[in-house]
């Protein structure tokens, strides 16, 4: 499976900055621990249903470019994955300790 977006960093790129503000917002961690609790991918329209489309669309394009996720298309949706095994290569245990955390919620 290819990755959709070039914008999506390869995993010895991926900045600890950018993970960290992308998991500093609610929804973003939110997203991040519903995708890390799903053995399979999940389409994009499936998260957060009372946020607008377009808000979600920049909480997705954040992740990806942090290098939290990787998206693609498949027929009519989009659909998102966790790339965890790059993340917890990267910065063992980070994920783990913020989707442990209370301020997941």
């Amino acid at each position: 499976m290819i990755a959709e977006h070039p914008d999506a960093p390869d995993p010895d790129d991926v900045d600890l900055s950018a993970v960290l503000h992308a998991l500093s917002d609610p929804q973003r961690r939110r997203i991040v621990a519903e995708l890390a609790a799903s053995a399979e991918p999940r389409p994009c329209g499936s998260f957060a249903p009372g946020i607008s489309k377009s808000t979600r669309t920049h909480h997705f394009r954040v992740l990806r470019e942090a290098g939290l996720v990787e998206q693609w298309k498949e027929g009519t949706s989009k659909m998102s994955r966790l790339r965890r095994d790059d993340v917890d290569a990267r910065y063992p245990g980070l994920l783990d300790s913020v989707l442990g955390s209370k301020a997941v919620a």
